[in-house]
């Protein structure tokens, strides 16, 4: 991302990413992953040397534990999704950070520019 030098036009480009920060669709701060493993049936191909039976689960930090949840294979399209607007927003704040940061920088130098200071 390129930043702008002068503090009027790293306000517009801030401004235009706060804009974009809102959601209307669930956030999911989680990794997915996929897994397979032999299910409960003896008579199951799986347990005769076929293929496992593949299942995904979200993994994710809360309290200083990690917690990992089953996701049905119904609601897969939709846990991608969320997972998709967390790395949006992940992104975007990024980009709204370095951009308040470059502000202050910018404001910083101008201000000393007015006092006739180099």
């Amino acid at each position: 991302m390129r930043i702008a030098d002068h503090p009027t036009l790293i306000v517009r480009m801030l401004q235009h990413r706060l804009k974009k920060l809102s959601t209307s669709s669930p956030v999911l701060a989680a990794s997915l992953a996929t897994y397979r493993r032999p299910c409960g049936k003896p008579s199951c191909r799986c347990h005769r040397g076929g293929p496992l039976h593949a299942a995904q689960h979200v993994t994710f930090t809360e309290g200083g534990k990690t917690h990992t949840v089953y996701v049905p294979q119904a609601l897969l399209p939709e846990v991608r999704t969320w997972r998709a607007e967390h790395q949006r927003l992940k992104t975007l704040l990024r980009e709204i950070h370095q951009l308040t940061a470059a502000l202050l920088r910018a404001r910083a130098r101008f201000r000393k520019l007015k006092a006739g200071r180099p």
